[in-house]
């Protein structure tokens, strides 16, 4: 299936569990692209009480090897959905499935925009679980293991909504919509004219009028779009559809909420989708601009991040942001930026992994991942009898290492020796 692939997000970062000397596992730095995405939605069953679930699996062509043949190129990966209690305790069911892809251009292998979509739906009762999710290329034995707890919704025969579904691409065929979901989540490259679009389920016993209000909301404010229509609904499944039309939207996160009311304002049901606004060429990982111009500092001068912080409007920091940004790309005649992705990847990876009292990125073991990088070796001793808990990275082609101590014993691991001259800038 080839479709419009709506978002570059950042490979999740992991770090190797190490015991008292061990290699600190290299987080992947290939590049900007998810292996794959996922979406789980929910919505109404006819099997009393339960839900049913559906399982969508996007996995870019950029992240399958295709192999020559007589046709042209073919790739093949295999997926796995496992789902266990909340606790892990107890796998509840498991599916399986190879997909096949055939290319009859080199080009088509190669393009961020192609992709191949699939769905698989199970029938659950209602709760939380906890999901995992792998993705297996055939021919390269390259896998990636995602791990996410859901909830899976009770919706009652009486009266519910389904999740929303983002929609990024909507035809009519006889009559019927076929719709192909935004499974990503990131609007950004979906045309102007086309609006937010989306799609949800109504479940009701019996016929109904209904007031529907829906709400665009940017971050935490208050909602930058309001809509209300009046829908007459059948007994059973209603197909619902609608737009947010001519909606300009900067980066960052939102979220839409559609409620049905009745005469008196009460909320009947409601359903909530979030979504990002992520534009090409830009990190997945950066949500917050201002929080992003904040942690530049190990790579911008003083002077460089005050003149984008004292920008008049958002456009124009927005501007100083990304003319910084491509003054440090070293492939300008293409898309991606490796030095913006990669100094973004590791503040991520260091707010996940070093926060304490403070963000990870402006802790000392944070700076040090940030400005160097995944040291080669680390000597973790956090419980001698005779000293504090300390760790040593050690950076073989620098012929350097720097000792991080937890005076407090509570993890606020201190770097001894501070950084200083050319080594107090990124690299």
């Amino acid at each position: 299936m080839k479709i419009l692939h709506f978002m570059l997000a950042a490979v999740m970062l992991s770090f190797q569990a190490f015991a008292q000397v061990e290699n600190l596992k290299q987080y992947n730095a290939a590049g900007s692209d998810q292996a794959f995405y996922e979406e789980f939605l929910n919505f109404y069953s006819d099997q009393p009480g339960k839900t049913r679930l559906d399982i969508f699996v996007q996995v870019p062509y950029t992240h399958i090897q295709f192999v020559k043949t007589d046709e042209g190129f073919s790739g093949s990966y295999s997926v796995t959905v496992s789902i266990f209690d909340e606790e892990k305790e107890k796998l509840i069911v498991e599916k399986s499935w190879v997909e096949k892809i055939n290319a009859k251009e080199f080009d088509q292998t190669t393009s961020k925009n192609n992709f191949n979509l699939s769905l698989r739906s199970i029938v659950l009762d209602p709760g939380k679980y906890l999901m995992r999710s792998a993705m297996e290329d055939m021919d390269s034995k390259k896998s990636v293991v995602k791990e996410e707890l859901i909830t899976v919704k009770s919706l009652p025969d009486e009266f519910s909504l389904s999740d929303i579904m983002l929609i990024a691409k909507q035809t009519v065929i006889n009559g019927n919509n076929k719709i192909v979901p935004n499974v990503s989540k990131n609007v950004a490259l979906q045309k102007e004219e086309q609006g937010i679009q989306f799609f949800f389920e109504i479940q009701s016993r019996t016929p109904k009028q209904i007031s529907i209000e829906y709400s665009l909301i940017e971050g935490e404010e208050e909602a930058i779009i309001k809509d209300a229509v009046n829908k007459n609904i059948d007994s059973g499944k209603s197909q619902v559809f609608h737009t947010f039309s001519n909606v300009q939207l900067g980066m960052g996160s939102y979220l839409i909420k559609a409620k049905v009311v009745d005469d008196s304002g009460n909320i009947i049901a409601s359903t909530e989708k979030p979504f990002i606004s992520r534009w090409v060429g830009m990190p997945s990982t950066i949500r917050d601009i201002d929080k992003a111009v904040d942690e530049m500092i190990y790579i911008a001068s003083g002077g460089e991040v005050d003149e984008i912080k004292d920008s008049k409007t958002k456009e124009e920091k927005l501007q100083h942001f990304l003319e910084f940004w491509k003054k440090k790309d070293p492939t300008p005649q293409t898309e991606d930026n490796p030095v913006f992705e990669e100094y973004y990847r590791r503040v991520e990876y260091a707010n996940k992994n070093f926060s304490h009292y403070v963000e990870g990125w402006r802790t000392d073991r944070g700076m040090v991942f940030i400005i160097l990088g995944s040291p080669n070796n680390v000597d973790r001793h956090p419980f001698e009898y005779d000293s504090k808990p300390y760790e040593v990275w050690e950076y073989y082609e620098l012929n350097k290492y720097f000792v991080f101590v937890d005076e407090t014993g509570f993890g606020d691991y201190r770097l001894s020796t501070p950084l200083y001259g050319d080594f107090y800038r990124y690299r």
